[in-house]
Formats: C-alpha cells, sequence, structure tokens
C-alpha cells in the first residue's frame, strides 16, 4: 500500500511540474537549414480615446540561433504616428530580481504598413527581429518580467508587463510576465 501511495504521489508531482509542449507556427528542417516559430502571444494591450495598441511576441530559431519577433498592432481613427525600428532600435526588459536585459534590433529598417480597415480605422503593423545577447540570455529563464522599454527610431515606449493579462481583443488570458520562463526553451 506505502508503494502504491509513494508511486501516486511521485507520478502526480510530475505531472504539476511538467512543462507544457511548444507549439509552433513554423517548424521547417530541410536542406537549406531549419527554421521554427512560436505562436504569437500577446504581450501588451493598451486601449486609451478610442485607440488600440497591441504587443505580441514570438521566438525564433534560425539554424540554431534563437530571436525574438516583436509585431506591434496600432488601431485608431485618428493619425498614427509611425514607430519605425532601425539598427539602433533595442528593446530592455526590466526583470523582477532587479537585472536588465537588453535585445538587439537587427540591421534593418522597418516602419510598417498602414491598411485601412472597413470600420473607417486605420491599421498599422510593424514587426521587428531582435537578437538576445549572450551575457544576459540565462537571466530570462530565471526571473519574470516587469518593466519593458522599446526604443524605436525616434521614440521610447514603455510598458508594465501584468502577471495576468486578459484581452479585450480575444477574451484570453496570458501571463505576459512569465513569457520567457515558459518559452524560451522552444528555442534553445
Amino acid at each position: 500500500m506505502k508503494q502504491l501511495f509513494t508511486l501516486t504521489l511521485f507520478l502526480l508531482t510530475i505531472t504539476a511540474f511538467a512543462q507544457k509542449p511548444c507549439e509552433y507556427s513554423v517548424n521547417v528542417n530541410d536542406s537549406i537549414g531549419s527554421y521554427k516559430v512560436t505562436n504569437e502571444y500577446l504581450m501588451s494591450e493598451k486601449y486609451f480615446g478610442g485607440s488600440f495598441n497591441y504587443i505580441f511576441f514570438s521566438l525564433a530559431q534560425t539554424d540554431g540561433l534563437p530571436t525574438l519577433n516583436l509585431q506591434s498592432i496600432q488601431k485608431s481613427k485618428d493619425f498614427i504616428k509611425a514607430n519605425c525600428f532601425d539598427k539602433n532600435s533595442k528593446i530592455f526588459l526590466q526583470l523582477e530580481n532587479g537585472k536588465i536585459v537588453t535585445l538587439m534590433h537587427i540591421d534593418q529598417e522597418s516602419c510598417g504598413t498602414l491598411v485601412r480597415d472597413d470600420k473607417g480605422y486605420d491599421n498599422r503593423v510593424n514587426t521587428g527581429i531582435f537578437m538576445f545577447m549572450k551575457d544576459n540570455y540565462e537571466e530570462l529563464k530565471k526571473s519574470p518580467i516587469s518593466i519593458m522599454r522599446i526604443k524605436y527610431l525616434t521614440n521610447i515606449e514603455d510598458y508594465i508587463v501584468k502577471r495576468e493579462l486578459k484581452s479585450e481583443l480575444t477574451g484570453k488570458v496570458t501571463n505576459p510576465n512569465t513569457y520567457f520562463m515558459e518559452n524560451i526553451r522552444c528555442v534553445e
């Protein structure tokens, strides 16, 4: 009876601490190389005065090199200022343990695309690819994020990273502050 109890307790412990499987939107291995990208994950959602701003993350691995894809979606009936990425753009992540992790943008300028929808909203979609620095990559596995700062070509924006975010767009609940702790293993 003790052995059955011990075995049951062991299996429950393993199940409780098991990591969820990685889900990819792209996973290609061929003669040219390998490329995989995790599903997009809502990191920030702002609604103010009829304007919407969404930040999505996905992790990618190209031939063993992990990168972060950031997608910014702005939606408004008013003028939308372009937030461009260039070679000097960066993402700064302040962790709850006090350390700051910096991600560097690749050397490719991007100001996004402006599209008008049938409801009269202008939508600006901008995507940036950021590289991890070797010296602080491991810190992302250890501590949740508290603040995110994005340095654009001409602007800097700060975001408080929430423990739990219920999206008004999708109704889904995400945990942005532990995004890297839960997902970075998917691109290692």
